[in-house]
Protein backbone atom coordinates (compact mmCIF):
# COMPACT_ATOMS: atom_id res chain seq x y z
CA UNK A 1 0.00 0.00 0.00
CA UNK A 2 1.30 3.30 -1.07
CA UNK A 3 1.64 5.89 1.81
CA UNK A 4 2.77 9.92 2.10
CA UNK A 5 6.80 10.13 3.06
CA UNK A 6 7.25 12.93 5.19
CA UNK A 7 7.95 15.98 3.46
CA UNK A 8 5.24 15.44 1.36
CA UNK A 9 2.70 14.91 4.47
CA UNK A 10 4.27 18.49 5.93
CA UNK A 11 3.92 20.23 2.14
CA UNK A 12 0.05 19.01 2.25
CA UNK A 13 -1.11 18.81 5.63
CA UNK A 14 -3.64 21.98 4.99
CA UNK A 15 -5.72 19.71 2.33
CA UNK A 16 -4.86 16.33 4.17
CA UNK A 17 -6.43 16.69 7.41
CA UNK A 18 -9.83 17.83 5.58
CA UNK A 19 -12.15 14.54 6.51
CA UNK A 20 -13.41 14.54 2.94
CA UNK A 21 -9.73 14.53 1.84
CA UNK A 22 -6.96 13.03 4.40
CA UNK A 23 -4.34 10.72 3.07
CA UNK A 24 -6.22 8.40 0.87
CA UNK A 25 -7.22 11.84 -1.38
CA UNK A 26 -3.50 12.97 -1.37
CA UNK A 27 -2.52 9.76 -2.92
CA UNK A 28 -5.16 9.83 -5.63
CA UNK A 29 -4.10 13.34 -6.81
CA UNK A 30 -0.44 12.32 -6.99
CA UNK A 31 -1.66 8.95 -9.21
CA UNK A 32 -3.70 11.41 -11.74
CA UNK A 33 -3.15 13.00 -14.74
CA UNK A 34 -4.60 16.22 -15.77
CA UNK A 35 -4.80 17.70 -19.61
CA UNK A 36 -5.24 21.67 -19.49
CA UNK A 37 -6.26 22.95 -23.11
CA UNK A 38 -5.55 27.25 -22.49
CA UNK A 39 -3.02 28.89 -20.29
CA UNK A 40 -4.86 32.25 -20.48
CA UNK A 41 -7.05 33.98 -18.16
CA UNK A 42 -8.26 30.89 -16.42
CA UNK A 43 -5.89 28.37 -16.99
CA UNK A 44 -2.73 30.56 -15.67
CA UNK A 45 -4.73 30.37 -12.47
CA UNK A 46 -6.38 26.69 -12.65
CA UNK A 47 -2.86 24.99 -13.39
CA UNK A 48 -0.81 26.93 -9.75
CA UNK A 49 -3.90 25.55 -7.71
CA UNK A 50 -3.97 21.85 -9.19
CA UNK A 51 0.01 21.82 -8.99
CA UNK A 52 0.54 23.33 -5.70
CA UNK A 53 -2.02 20.72 -4.55
CA UNK A 54 -0.01 17.95 -6.06
CA UNK A 55 -1.55 16.63 -8.89
CA UNK A 56 0.88 13.85 -10.20
CA UNK A 57 1.22 14.91 -13.98
CA UNK A 58 -0.39 17.87 -15.86
CA UNK A 59 0.17 18.52 -19.70
CA UNK A 60 -0.77 22.47 -20.16
CA UNK A 61 -1.52 23.26 -24.40
CA UNK A 62 -1.27 26.66 -25.77
CA UNK A 63 -0.29 28.28 -28.79
CA UNK A 64 -0.63 32.32 -27.78
CA UNK A 65 1.87 34.45 -26.36
CA UNK A 66 1.64 36.88 -24.01
CA UNK A 67 -0.02 40.05 -24.44
CA UNK A 68 0.08 43.33 -22.42
CA UNK A 69 -3.54 43.10 -22.48
CA UNK A 70 -3.67 39.54 -20.88
CA UNK A 71 -2.00 40.79 -17.09
CA UNK A 72 -4.68 42.53 -15.44
CA UNK A 73 -6.18 38.76 -15.16
CA UNK A 74 -3.49 36.51 -15.98
CA UNK A 75 -1.06 37.85 -13.25
CA UNK A 76 1.28 34.42 -13.38
CA UNK A 77 2.92 36.30 -16.24
CA UNK A 78 5.41 39.00 -16.16
CA UNK A 79 5.85 42.43 -18.64
CA UNK A 80 9.40 40.83 -19.04
CA UNK A 81 7.59 37.74 -20.58
CA UNK A 82 5.69 39.61 -23.26
CA UNK A 83 6.02 37.73 -26.28
CA UNK A 84 7.05 34.07 -25.17
CA UNK A 85 4.57 31.17 -25.48
CA UNK A 86 1.93 31.11 -22.63
CA UNK A 87 2.39 27.30 -21.90
CA UNK A 88 6.53 27.72 -22.07
CA UNK A 89 6.17 30.38 -19.78
CA UNK A 90 3.08 28.47 -17.48
CA UNK A 91 5.63 25.43 -17.19
CA UNK A 92 8.67 27.06 -15.77
CA UNK A 93 6.83 28.87 -12.86
CA UNK A 94 4.44 25.71 -12.14
CA UNK A 95 8.31 24.21 -12.02
CA UNK A 96 8.99 26.49 -9.53
CA UNK A 97 6.28 26.11 -7.53
CA UNK A 98 6.27 22.29 -7.20
CA UNK A 99 9.10 20.09 -8.66
CA UNK A 100 7.22 17.10 -7.85
CA UNK A 101 4.53 17.33 -10.44
CA UNK A 102 5.59 16.62 -13.83
CA UNK A 103 4.20 19.23 -16.25
CA UNK A 104 4.41 18.65 -20.20
CA UNK A 105 3.85 21.88 -22.17
CA UNK A 106 2.37 21.82 -25.81
CA UNK A 107 2.97 25.05 -27.71
CA UNK A 108 1.37 24.49 -30.80
CA UNK A 109 -2.59 23.41 -32.03
CA UNK A 110 -3.31 19.55 -31.76
CA UNK A 111 -4.83 17.71 -34.28
CA UNK A 112 -8.34 15.85 -33.84
CA UNK A 113 -6.10 12.92 -33.81
CA UNK A 114 -3.80 14.35 -31.34
CA UNK A 115 -6.28 15.49 -29.10
CA UNK A 116 -7.95 12.35 -29.26
CA UNK A 117 -4.45 10.93 -27.93
CA UNK A 118 -4.14 12.93 -25.58
CA UNK A 119 -7.38 12.74 -23.93
CA UNK A 120 -6.97 8.73 -23.61
CA UNK A 121 -4.15 8.97 -21.31
CA UNK A 122 -5.49 11.71 -19.36
CA UNK A 123 -7.90 11.18 -16.05
CA UNK A 124 -9.83 15.06 -16.41
CA UNK A 125 -9.73 17.60 -19.54
CA UNK A 126 -10.05 21.03 -18.39
CA UNK A 127 -11.51 23.18 -20.77
CA UNK A 128 -9.67 27.03 -20.45
CA UNK A 129 -10.14 28.23 -24.29
CA UNK A 130 -12.10 31.06 -25.58
CA UNK A 131 -13.58 29.97 -28.53
CA UNK A 132 -16.62 27.73 -29.27
CA UNK A 133 -14.78 26.00 -32.18
CA UNK A 134 -12.18 24.79 -30.03
CA UNK A 135 -14.86 23.96 -27.36
CA UNK A 136 -16.87 21.95 -29.52
CA UNK A 137 -13.54 19.80 -30.71
CA UNK A 138 -12.93 19.32 -26.99
CA UNK A 139 -16.16 18.02 -25.89
CA UNK A 140 -16.16 15.57 -28.95
CA UNK A 141 -13.23 13.53 -28.21
CA UNK A 142 -14.20 14.05 -24.46
CA UNK A 143 -17.47 12.20 -25.10
CA UNK A 144 -15.81 9.62 -27.20
CA UNK A 145 -13.64 8.39 -24.84
CA UNK A 146 -15.65 9.12 -21.94
CA UNK A 147 -13.09 11.37 -20.34
CA UNK A 148 -14.52 13.98 -17.73
CA UNK A 149 -14.56 17.04 -19.19
CA UNK A 150 -14.51 20.80 -16.50
CA UNK A 151 -15.44 23.67 -18.52
CA UNK A 152 -15.84 27.35 -17.37
CA UNK A 153 -15.90 30.69 -19.25
CA UNK A 154 -15.90 34.02 -18.13
CA UNK A 155 -16.44 37.48 -20.23
CA UNK A 156 -17.90 40.65 -18.90
CA UNK A 157 -19.01 40.15 -15.74
CA UNK A 158 -20.32 36.81 -15.84
CA UNK A 159 -19.11 33.32 -15.42
CA UNK A 160 -19.85 29.61 -16.31
CA UNK A 161 -18.96 26.15 -15.38
CA UNK A 162 -20.39 22.51 -15.96
CA UNK A 163 -18.79 19.43 -15.38
CA UNK A 164 -19.92 16.96 -17.87
CA UNK A 165 -19.37 12.93 -16.93
CA UNK A 166 -20.70 11.85 -20.30
CA UNK A 167 -22.95 8.83 -18.05
CA UNK A 168 -25.62 7.50 -19.93
CA UNK A 169 -28.23 9.99 -20.18
CA UNK A 170 -26.43 12.88 -19.12
CA UNK A 171 -26.43 15.99 -21.28
CA UNK A 172 -22.80 16.99 -22.85
CA UNK A 173 -21.50 20.75 -24.15
CA UNK A 174 -23.20 20.25 -27.58
CA UNK A 175 -26.65 19.97 -26.09
CA UNK A 176 -26.37 23.50 -24.22
CA UNK A 177 -24.15 25.25 -26.82
CA UNK A 178 -24.71 25.20 -30.58
CA UNK A 179 -22.41 25.52 -32.75
CA UNK A 180 -23.91 27.28 -35.07
CA UNK A 181 -24.02 30.93 -32.91
CA UNK A 182 -23.29 33.53 -35.60
CA UNK A 183 -21.71 36.38 -33.04
CA UNK A 184 -19.95 34.81 -30.00
CA UNK A 185 -18.88 37.13 -27.71
CA UNK A 186 -15.41 37.24 -26.84
CA UNK A 187 -13.12 38.91 -24.13
CA UNK A 188 -11.29 41.03 -26.56
CA UNK A 189 -14.78 42.79 -27.74
CA UNK A 190 -17.06 42.24 -25.13
CA UNK A 191 -14.12 42.85 -22.01
CA UNK A 192 -13.90 40.95 -19.23
CA UNK A 193 -13.29 41.61 -15.10
CA UNK A 194 -10.68 39.72 -13.85
CA UNK A 195 -11.70 39.20 -10.36
CA UNK A 196 -14.37 36.99 -12.16
CA UNK A 197 -12.02 34.91 -14.11
CA UNK A 198 -10.58 34.35 -10.59
CA UNK A 199 -13.65 32.65 -9.25
CA UNK A 200 -14.45 30.88 -12.25
CA UNK A 201 -10.95 29.28 -12.14
CA UNK A 202 -11.19 28.43 -8.34
CA UNK A 203 -14.35 26.74 -9.08
CA UNK A 204 -12.82 25.00 -12.37
CA UNK A 205 -9.65 24.01 -10.12
CA UNK A 206 -11.92 22.75 -6.82
CA UNK A 207 -14.41 20.39 -9.44
CA UNK A 208 -10.94 19.25 -10.99
CA UNK A 209 -9.80 18.35 -7.41
CA UNK A 210 -12.89 16.69 -6.11
CA UNK A 211 -13.27 14.65 -9.27
CA UNK A 212 -10.04 13.21 -9.11
CA UNK A 213 -10.59 12.13 -5.43
CA UNK A 214 -14.39 10.83 -6.07
CA UNK A 215 -16.02 13.16 -4.15
CA UNK A 216 -19.59 12.15 -4.01
CA UNK A 217 -21.94 14.22 -5.78
CA UNK A 218 -25.60 13.07 -5.97
CA UNK A 219 -26.84 16.64 -7.53
CA UNK A 220 -28.73 16.62 -10.84
CA UNK A 221 -26.67 17.73 -13.62
CA UNK A 222 -25.71 21.46 -13.75
CA UNK A 223 -24.50 24.52 -15.24
CA UNK A 224 -23.72 27.10 -12.55
CA UNK A 225 -24.01 30.62 -13.43
CA UNK A 226 -21.81 33.88 -11.44
CA UNK A 227 -23.04 37.53 -11.90
CA UNK A 228 -19.88 39.81 -10.53
CA UNK A 229 -22.72 42.76 -10.53
CA UNK A 230 -24.44 41.23 -7.95
CA UNK A 231 -22.06 38.58 -6.71
CA UNK A 232 -24.54 35.53 -7.34
CA UNK A 233 -24.78 32.13 -7.73
CA UNK A 234 -27.41 30.68 -10.37
CA UNK A 235 -27.21 26.50 -10.42
CA UNK A 236 -29.55 25.65 -13.83
CA UNK A 237 -30.61 21.45 -13.96
CA UNK A 238 -29.14 20.64 -17.33
CA UNK A 239 -31.00 18.35 -19.95
CA UNK A 240 -29.41 15.97 -22.88
CA UNK A 241 -30.62 17.22 -25.60
CA UNK A 242 -32.47 14.13 -28.06
CA UNK A 243 -31.64 15.23 -31.30
CA UNK A 244 -27.73 16.47 -29.92
CA UNK A 245 -25.42 15.48 -32.93
CA UNK A 246 -22.91 14.71 -30.53
CA UNK A 247 -24.16 12.52 -27.58
CA UNK A 248 -27.28 11.18 -29.08
CA UNK A 249 -25.48 9.51 -31.85
CA UNK A 250 -23.70 6.19 -31.62
CA UNK A 251 -20.67 7.28 -33.60
CA UNK A 252 -18.74 10.45 -33.17
CA UNK A 253 -15.58 11.87 -35.01
CA UNK A 254 -12.91 12.89 -32.67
Amino acid sequence: MNTINDSDFIRYQRQICLPEFGESGQLKLEESRVLMIGCGGLGSLVAPYLVGAGVGSIVIIDDDNIDISNLHRQFIYRESEIGQNKAARLKSNLNQLNNNVQVRAIQYRLTEQQLALEVIMCDVVIDCTDNFTTRHQINRACFKHKTTLISASAIGWQGQLAVYHYQEDEACYRCIYPEDISEPRSCSTSGVMGPVVGVMASMQALACIKNLISTPNHSPQSLVSFNGINNTFQTLNIIRDPECPVCATKEVTA
